[in-house]
């Protein structure tokens, strides 16, 4: 069992729960009082770190969050992002000092607070020196607005750097048994600096969620119909990693979401993690993740299993992998 974790000096339980499948991104989004009903039963449960962003359906998610549990504010650990600007049809990344003090107040007022406890940039902006951008954030913790400063999608050296012009609390960066690019270098980086690592899509963005057979019939717009591993040439290849990945989560008499958490969580003491889901019976399967214990020769396996090695295609379609500044796989 594992009670806490810490993220900015504060005792957290690590599994997490990421908001963007409220609004965004995969399947249908739920409508309000659904969505509501599982925000409630999240902190019902002990869920006390909740993790939004301004993408995610456009203001849509933090204003969910800010309306739904305005009353609660205080039984949680927010986290929220920018850094993706959304122009139309267009995205791009910014990170200018202005647009960062910019999206904060509007973060603050979407959520309904006047603290976030910790606000990442959430892709690295390559026309501003990170340095430039790290020392706004800087100037808001000073000021109160936000509590710690995060990363997102960053690679070790930009770590580094940000952390030597201000103390970075969180790095959030994508780590599943198929996503394995922290480990070339900011899994360890994240242990030598005392920064938390925040693994998101730690369940492979629902692959290694016991439930998805044929990615063809996920709805128009769902994000991983554009991803690599999930097309018509590489899920067939995938699907049999899965296959055997479910028969040895039955093995070990748990869930395959929960096997692929505890793998995750089984990297370090410093790690987190924060899956989706519009799901209430997942959000509670993921919590209880927490809860069991998985002889280290099935996370072996498992590891051994699937791997960078032995997943094909990569993470991200091409467009997407020019925006991501972590390490990447030859």
């Amino acid at each position: 069992m594992i009670d806490s974790r810490t993220i900015a000096g504060r005792k957290l339980r690590p599994v997490g729960l990421g908001c963007m499948n409220l609004s965004w991104a995969y399947g249908n989004t739920p409508g309000e009082e659904d969505a509501a009903r599982l925000l409630h039963r999240a902190l019902d449960l002990g869920y006390d770190h909740l993790d939004t962003a301004r993408i995610y359906g456009e203001g849509h998610n933090e204003e969910l969050i800010g309306k739904v549990l305005a009353g609660r504010r205080k039984e949680f650990f927010l986290a929220s992002k920018t850094g993706i600007i959304v122009d139309g049809d267009k995205r791009r990344i910014d990170c200018r000092p202005e647009t960062i003090r910019n999206a904060v107040e509007t973060s603050l007022r979407l959520l309904q607070t006047d603290h976030i406890d910790l606000y990442y940039l959430h892709r690295r902006d390559f026309a501003t020196p990170i340095e430039d951008s790290v020392g706004t954030l800087g100037e808001l913790v000073k000021e109160g607005k936000i509590g710690a400063i995060g990363l997102s999608e960053m690679s070790a050296d930009t770590l580094r750097k940000a952390h030597a012009a201000h103390p970075i609390a969180a790095l959030q960066n994508e780590y599943s048994l198929w996503t394995r690019n922290v480990e070339l270098g900011t899994l360890e980086a994240c242990r030598e600096l005392g920064v938390a690592m925040v693994a998101f899509s730690p369940v492979a963005r629902g692959a290694l969620g016991g439930e998805l057979r044929d990615p063809s019939i996920l709805p128009k717009g769902d994000l991983r119909l554009s991803h690599p591993r999930f097309n018509a040439e590489n899920w067939p290849k995938n699907l049999k990693l899965i296959d055997a990945f479910d028969a040895l989560a039955k093995e070990a008499g748990v869930e395959p979401a929960q096997l692929s958490l505890a793998w995750v969580l089984s990297r370090g003491d410093h790690v987190h993690v924060i899956p989706g889901t519009t799901s209430i019976p997942h959000l509670e399967e993921n919590f209880a993740a927490m809860d069991v214990t998985i002889a280290p020769d099935i996370l072996n396996r498992a590891g051994a299993l699937i791997n960078q090695q032995t997943v094909s295609g990569h993470r991200y379609p091409e467009g997407m992998r020019k925006t991501i500044d972590t390490e990447d796989f030859v």
